[in-house]
């Protein structure tokens, strides 16, 4: 019994109920080019939809047969870990994987703007370039399909133009009737007639920076009737709303009256409200669109609304949609009358909000009544590279706030860093926006932007892709799964080959058989088996000849056409990422010991035909160097023929039920085992471990996973000497099952008087 100093009462438990538990054989593992998701990181995927979630979807030449192995796989089993890996260092930016960013600002060091995966954020948050407002969640050309819109103010919500004395220059135009309109450049008057200098539409005006008897010109004033100077006929000059000296139309008679255009026919049922720069707007097309058109889009406050387009190619038409993009050098505002001097401008996502960026609650609370902290953000998928439709709002947060201490009512976090970095998946929080820094709440100010932040992503770059990248960003991939002790996978798929056998035999020599849990899956090379035709045993039997010699590797025979619904076009792909998974298949079927082999466990999915579907006697070339052929039967489907292992000796571990049985073995037992450390090396301990070892497996047995087997661990093996070293000795003799891989078949005909007696045994 335990010591006691006193007297008392001393309860102690026991535990013998420890049991050789179940392991898992099922986890896959792959390591390869992707155009989207974290780098450098394992990522345990359960289905294709959560590979194109987290991955993206396959591009060509650049990460589909990569892709489509680990999508064949997921076909049969739900346990796949994923590792992308890219090239990222400094002196491979040429070919390196960047990350896109928004910015407000020339960045120069594009290398130290990217981010890896969520644990490299950590590292880099506070070192971004200070022009860098945002990241792309994950580096790639797709981050440059992100845009991103703030609108941190009441002002960038909503707010009034001037049209006169405005604070910034506008662009706009005047239409004259058949009189004079007067104006004066800079000291030198000049009087334009409906017949002199006014175009198609009626037009009038002036360009910014025009040279008027050599003076450079850029704010215009209205005067009196003066003959006109140095500007030419039939020309289209822009008037520019300023605010040093404005615009301002005279009121005697040769301008009372503004004439009214001639528009296109169009649809009136859009009200163009984000009337400003940089901003996009929809109508709806009647016809087609030339320069010089003019536009009615609405009618406001101030009278009929027009957009005269200036700029063809900057015009997209699809079905009955016009969309275009009003930039400073475009012509915007076009009036019938004046009856104000100012128009509503709206932030471009207005109607994703309830209201303009207030003040929230825990300010006002904990903070100063006089401070508007929130704001709100819109991730935007303008290219269509995520979703295939430009646009797409992928994202929205509404009412974050620019306190870093702000909660919301329930306690979580408000402040716009936090929410972004926790819940986005396609941006980082890089750096504040100038004029609406965070503070904590009894410090924030409200923002003094008068206008929303509008990004788009830029500088993003894939880099290598599966032709050209180089074994060792490959190899780096899968010296992730290296350790056991860090991730159970049983399964290696190859995925695509490179021009040799050196990324299997890495497989092999730094993961498998490092590990001795997990077995490779190979594919030879595309090339030995697409248009390859007459010479592809040949060239396969070479590819097998330079792969190591190994229980613990799998050879194929090549490649299958399959479907890409993603591009709509079919595809060659490597079969490993199918014979691994009839393995995974096979273990939830029957038990990993079982061959995956054959026309009950073996039918590949997903496959339209084989690049090379061998004949008898190449299937006996093929199976006598150590690669399973996948056969298309007539009427049977395509099927995987062998179940060998890459090992040249002849042994019970040439055959894959074999070496996985004894995996399973030895990582459950040696699993139970971990219990028996620092315990007595006594006969308790060791008729512990027999009590421990032999049920489990005779269970092995009963499932006919082995034939027979004897468990020593007494006196004989564990010696004084043995007892002495510290150490601990259990020796299990396994007998395994053998799958038929020969059938032989003998019909005998006897004579009616022959007794069946006589001849059998004989043959």
């Amino acid at each position: 019994m335990p010591f006691q100093v006193s007297p008392g009462v001393n309860v102690s438990e026991i535990d013998l109920t420890t049991v050789v538990p179940a392991v898992s054989t099922t986890e896959g593992a792959i390591a390869g080019i992707f155009r989207w998701g974290p780098l450098d990181k394992r990522v345990l995927i359960d289905s294709e939809n959560a590979l194109v979630q987290r991955f993206g979807t396959p591009h060509k030449n650049f990460a589909e047969e990569t892709f489509f192995t680990a999508a064949s796989f997921l076909s049969y089993g739900n346990k796949l870990y994923v590792v992308r890996v890219a090239n990222t260092t400094t002196d491979t930016v040429n070919v390196g994987t960047l990350s896109a960013f928004a910015n407000v600002g020339a960045v120069s060091n594009l290398v130290a703007q990217i981010v890896k995966n969520e644990e490299h954020y950590e590292d880099m948050d506070g070192n971004f370039d200070a022009d860098v407002l945002y990241v792309a969640r994950y580096p790639g050309t797709i981050g440059n399909s992100l845009r991103i819109s703030v609108c941190d103010s009441a002002n960038a919500y909503q707010s009034n133009l001037l049209l006169a004395n405005a604070t910034n220059d506008h662009t706009g135009e005047f239409v004259a009737n058949s009189t004079a309109l007067t104006v004066t450049v800079t000291g030198n008057s000049a009087t334009f007639n409906t017949n002199t200098g006014i175009d198609a539409n009626g037009f009038i005006s002036i360009a910014s920076n025009f040279i008027a008897n050599g003076t450079t010109v850029k704010y215009l004033t209205a005067a009196g009737n003066t003959a006109p100077t140095g500007l030419t006929n039939n020309t289209i000059y822009t008037v520019i709303f300023s605010n040093s000296t404005g615009i301002q139309v005279s009121s005697n008679s040769s301008v009372a009256g503004l004439i009214t255009p001639t528009p296109k026919s169009v649809s009136e049922s859009h009200t163009l409200v984000a009337w400003s720069l940089a901003q996009t707007a929809v109508i709806a097309a009647q016809t087609s669109i030339s320069t010089g058109d003019l536009i009615k889009v609405g009618n406001g406050s101030i009278g009929e609304q027009y957009l005269k387009i200036t700029n063809v190619s900057s015009i997209s038409t699809t079905n009955t949609t016009l969309s275009f993009t009003l930039t400073s050098s475009d012509i915007y505002r076009l009036r019938e009358a004046y009856t104000t001097n100012t128009i509503n401008r709206y932030w471009e996502f207005y109607n994703t909000v309830d209201s303009a960026p207030g003040q929230s609650e825990y300010v006002a609370e904990f903070g100063n009544t006089s401070a508007n902290d929130l704001m709100h953000v819109i991730v935007v998928d303008e290219n269509g590279r995520f979703t295939g439709v430009g646009g797409t709002i992928l994202e929205a947060y509404r009412n974050l706030s620019r306190a870093d201490d702000a909660k919301t009512a329930d306690g979580g976090a408000l402040y716009y860093k936090t929410v972004i970095n926790e819940q986005s998946k396609y941006i980082w929080f890089a750096n504040d926006r100038t004029g609406a820094v965070h503070n904590n709440a009894v410090n924030i100010v409200s923002s003094t932007n008068e206008a929303p932040l509008n990004i788009q992503f830029n500088s993003g770059q894939d880099g290598y892709g599966e032709l050209n990248a180089p074994l060792s960003v490959i190899a780096a991939g899968y010296d992730k799964f290296v350790s056991a002790e860090d991730v159970d996978v049983s399964l290696i798929l190859q995925g695509k080959g490179k021009s040799n056998a050196d990324l299997a035999n890495y497989i092999i020599d730094n993961v498998c058989e490092v590990r001795k849990d997990c077995v490779a899956f190979i594919s030879p090379l595309k090339n030995d088996v697409v248009n390859n035709s007459g010479d592809e045993m040949n060239a396969i039997l070479n590819f097998k000849n330079s792969v190591r010699s190994s229980s613990y590797a799998v050879v194929d025979s090549g490649y299958k056409y399959m479907y890409d619904k993603y591009n709509d076009v079919y595809r060659w792909v490597p079969l490993n990422g199918d014979i691994a998974g009839l393995c995974v298949r096979t273990d939830s079927t029957n038990d990993p010991w079982w061959s995956p082999a054959g026309f009950n466990r073996g039918n590949i999915k997903n496959v339209i035909k084989l690049a090379y579907n061998p004949k008898k006697a190449e299937r006996d070339q093929l199976y006598k160097a150590g690669v399973n052929p996948v056969v298309a039967f007539p009427g049977q489907g395509i099927v995987l023929f062998g179940d060998k292992t890459a090992l040249n000796k002849p042994s019970a571990f040439d055959r894959i039920n074999v070496r996985r049985l004894f995996i399973v073995l030895e990582k459950a037992i040696a699993t139970a085992a971990k219990f028996t450390l620092f315990e007595f090396n006594d006969e308790f301990t060791r008729a512990q471990f027999r009590n421990l070892v032999i049920p489990y497996l005779r269970d092995i047995k009963g499932r006919r996973g082995i034939t027979d087997f004897l468990v020593v661990c007494d006196g004989t093996n564990n010696t004084p000497e043995v007892i002495d070293r510290n150490e601990f000795i259990g020796d299990i003799y396994i007998k395994p099952a053998r799958s038929i891989n020969f059938i032989q078949l003998n019909f005998v005909a006897v004579r009616s008087g022959v007794a069946f007696s006589e001849v059998v045994g004989k043959f």
